[in-house]
């Protein structure tokens, strides 16, 4: 028989007393919670802010500059942008992404520029494409006509890029002859033969003619661009003419600008990397608005504020108010590093984070993913191979955790005295950095690979498909976005590191921008630390404070790139 309550009250009234507890500690726990958000991006903002001041010098405009674009510019987007809130939230989110995705795409062609101008020339891409399509024809026809022979199309998987790209060079022997016992040269042998199989870039440079630099481009860089742009489409739709549609659109709009373009003083093929970038994401995202019919009234956000600016622009000129005069403008975007304040730039440490980058995506994401992929699903769980695994699990957590600087040391030893390759050259400091992040990518993207549901791979194994069907078709699709995340911090971390590349020599300011990734070549962190030890005070606010946004800039950028990438994964 149970016992009657001791404290006044009743039974009935203990679980509504004890669950007013929990709930008052979860609301306690949910303001601690986000007021430490708040007060975390607030430090970031402010810290953002401080920075950004320096960059772009705010005061040195007048204060009736400022007002009048607080009421043509900012005033009108805030009242947009609060009602769109309040009353049309279809609206406001067609607003923000069709302003977030031009400005995306404005940013990725300057990077289009910029290795195009710098790394490779049309002419070279599309013998570089035209060698991967025969080499992915290559691969297709044996993977249809043997399909069985899993060795031989890894070996055909590894050598038919190698061999499209670069052939088989000619065999050359130059050999003194000498006799054994005292060692006088008697004759010198020497022969070559004849190229053994030329790469596909040597068979096209010897058509007579090829098309002009910006044509290559168009059929090179926008079609296909605009062609898996088009698939998008046609998925939504349920209709195949979409990318036709697309592709159509797209190259006669851009082959357009491009005859314009040298009328305004721009080069063809910029304008064709430009307008590719802007325009074929920009219609495939206002495709979507127009046939969903929602959210309209949401493209007038871009207007307002193009509008805005260029109305500021015109009354603050008109009636004579001094404008802010940034550090950070275009002069300083394209400019090599120099001795003065007013002369000094960051386009040669740009072009060289960017092909660093590269080198870092090839290396550390391919090879991680490989190792998670093994250590997940092929690795033993028993025995003496499984307990190795479980060992190199540990150290990969361990190496996750060692400074920077000991990484530095290990490419040192490892590419530049080990190897024999030159210090301080693109790819030492790519693979270097690839090798800092690679235990982050690992630990990531094996987190990935367990969270997919035992059931998935279950009902692919019920289905007859084999491991590697199952882990192409299933384990990877859903792990993907959360592979991705890794990727995205560990990318983060390896844009901003400073520490390895002083160890391995890169230069702390180039003057000249690398031509490829064998050549001598600065960094956006090199960089920026340099101008922190300059006498003049003018490097050390204004000029590191410019430097310090472009870097942020292209961080942005790239984790943008990703984030969309992850959730477009996400909702597929």
């Amino acid at each position: 028989m149970a016992s009657e309550p001791t404290d006044g009250g009743t039974a009935s009234d203990r679980p509504t007393l004890t669950m007013s507890i929990s709930q008052l500690r979860g609301r306690i726990f949910e303001l601690i919670s986000a007021g430490a958000t708040i007060f975390g991006i607030t430090v970031v903002m402010g810290m953002l802010v401080y920075v950004a001041r320096d960059a772009l010098r705010l005061g040195a405009a007048d204060p009736g500059w400022y007002l009048v674009f607080f009421w043509t510019l900012v005033v009108p987007s805030l009242g947009m942008a609060g009602y769109f809130a309040v009353r049309d939230r279809a609206a406001g989110s067609v607003a923000y992404a069709a302003t977030g995705i031009p400005v995306i795409g404005i940013l990725v062609a300057g990077g289009l520029v910029i290795v195009f101008t710098e790394l490779i020339d049309p002419q070279e891409w599309l013998a570089l494409v035209f060698a991967l399509v025969v080499a992915g024809a290559i691969i297709s026809a044996h993977q249809r006509y043997r399909p069985q022979a899993t060795f031989e199309r890894l070996l055909v998987l590894f050598l038919t890029p190698i061999l499209t790209l670069y052939g088989i060079p000619a065999l050359s022997v130059d050999r003194a002859i000498t006799t054994p016992l005292t060692g006088t040269e008697l004759f010198t042998l020497s022969f070559s033969t004849p190229a053994l199989l030329p790469s596909v870039r040597e068979l096209l440079f010897v058509l007579p003619i090829l098309p002009a630099g910006w044509i290559l481009l168009l059929g090179t860089v926008t079609a296909p661009l605009a062609y898996g742009f088009g698939r998008l489409i046609a998925a939504r739709r349920d209709d195949e003419r979409g990318r036709l549609e697309l592709v159509a659109v797209a190259v006669t709009v851009v082959a357009i600008a491009a005859n314009i373009g040298p009328l305004v003083g721009l080069s063809a093929e910029g304008t064709i990397l430009v307008t590719t970038a802007l325009l074929v994401p920009t219609l495939t995202y206002l495709e979507g608005v127009v046939r969903r019919r929602e959210g309209f009234a949401g493209l007038a956000f871009p207007v307002v504020l193009v509008g805005g600016t260029f109305v500021g622009a015109v009354l603050a000129t008109s009636l004579g108010f001094a404008s802010p005069d940034p550090w950070l403008d275009w002069s300083f975007l394209t400019s090599a590093p120099s001795r003065t304040p007013e002369d000094a730039g960051m386009y040669p440490p740009l072009v060289g984070s960017i092909l660093i980058v590269i080198v870092i995506a090839m290396s550390a994401f391919p090879v991680g993913v490989g190792a998670a992929i093994y250590l997940e699903e092929y690795a033993p769980d028993s025995g003496r191979l499984g307990r190795f695994v479980d060992f190199l699990e540990v150290n990969i957590g361990n190496l996750a955790g060692v400074p920077s600087i000991v990484y530095g040391l290990l490419g040192l030893a490892l590419f530049v005295n080990g190897v024999g390759l030159r210090d301080g050259i693109v790819i030492v400091a790519g693979l270097t950095i690839g090798l800092l992040i690679l235990p982050i990518v690992i630990i990531s993207s094996q987190e990935a690979i367990k969270a997919v549901p035992d059931s998935r791979r279950e009902a692919s194994y019920g289905m007859g498909a084999t491991r590697w069907q199952t882990i192409r078709h299933v384990v990877l699709p859903e792990a993907f976005p959360g592979i991705l995340t890794g990727t995205i911090l560990a990318m983060g971390r390896a844009i901003g590191e400073t520490a390895p590349l002083l160890m391995i020599g890169v230069a702390d300011s180039v003057r000249s921008v690398p031509d490829g990734f064998f050549d001598i070549a600065a960094a956006m962190p090199a960089q920026i630390f340099s101008w922190k030890s300059e006498l003049a005070p003018e490097f050390r606010t204004g000029v590191m404070a410019a430097g310090v946004i472009t870097l942020l800039v292209v961080l942005l950028v790239m984790n943008g790139t990703a984030i969309v990438l992850r959730n477009k994964y996400q909702r597929e």
